[in-house]
């Protein structure tokens, strides 16, 4: 069983403002090469990648070299830089990330949710062998491990080594919409997964998946979610601290399904790897 944490409830409000607005420095280290185009004048810049130009490339190429953005973990990761660990835990390197483990045993509860995430290179090349740590909130907005509540419970956590097709599964629920965030799920790349569950690294991507607002309607009219219709209806892409800058162009999840059999999402990303 984790060791007992804090109770204090958590302000995401506050969580908000302090982890999204870290100014220009941050903004620069994490901003894509689409974001930087756009800050340097758009479609008048050229970039070479691979001693090409992007306007020699195909479409099919150029949206292999689209590497996703990186986007901040937040502060309830558990990945060890804020003091809280569950990469080296034993049982977290699994498909199913209802259930908690190693000692603790609250599920979560919610609208079933199947997420998949293909990494590929720069270069269309699926990363086979890779790992992803994913994470995110329950159904009432809480983040095990540091919720009021849910301290001493570490469900909605998991890693997974890529397959053939640079591909991970998850089984989860569909993740609530709390104050001042978009619904989303966090992710970390690693090489390898051997580097994700030693704790050491390195990361290579630190990025989220971004819901689409049809499906997050439907699942918030089911019972459990009530306090996401509001939320949800004091957000949006444009004023979230995330996706505002280009709307998740490259985080947003294909998501087909319905509330009685469950969801299905998947997202395709690049990473430099």
């Amino acid at each position: 069983m984790p060791e007992q944490r804090d109770e204090t409830p958590i302000d995401n409000d506050a969580y908000v403002r302090e982890v999204h607005d870290k100014g220009l420095q941050f903004d620069l280290r994490t901003m894509s090469r689409r974001r930087m185009l756009t800050a340097l004048g758009g479609a008048g810049v050229l970039s070479a990648v691979g001693g090409r130009l992007l306007t020699d490339q195909s479409p099919a190429e150029a949206a292999c070299v689209a590497e996703v953005e990186s986007e901040t973990a937040g502060p309830y990761p558990a990945d060890g830089s804020n003091g809280i660990e569950i990469r080296t835990v034993s049982g977290v390197v699994r498909s199913d990330i209802r259930p908690s483990f190693g000692g603790a045993t609250a599920v979560a509860g919610g609208i079933g949710l199947n997420f998949s995430l293909t990494v590929l290179s720069l270069s269309c090349v699926p990363l086979v062998g890779a790992a992803v740590y994913a994470w995110h909130c329950d159904r009432e907005g809480r983040y095990s491990l540091y919720s009021s509540g849910v301290t001493n419970q570490n469900y909605l956590r998991g890693i997974q080594a890529t397959d053939s097709t640079g591909t991970v599964t998850f089984k989860s629920i569909y993740p609530g919409c709390y104050a001042g965030r978009w619904p989303h799920i966090h992710f970390e790349v690693y090489s390898s997964l051997a580097n994700a569950t030693s704790g050491r690294g390195p990361i290579v991507k630190t990025s989220q998946i971004a819901l689409p607002k049809d499906v997050s309607s439907a699942v918030y009219a089911t019972s459990g979610y009530s306090q996401s219709v509001t939320n949800l209806s004091r957000v949006t892409l444009a004023t979230d601290m995330v996706f505002r800058d280009d709307l998740a162009a490259r985080e947003m999840a294909t998501v087909t399904g319905n509330v009685t059999t469950g969801y299905t999402a998947r997202l395709t990303i690049s990473v430099r790897a």
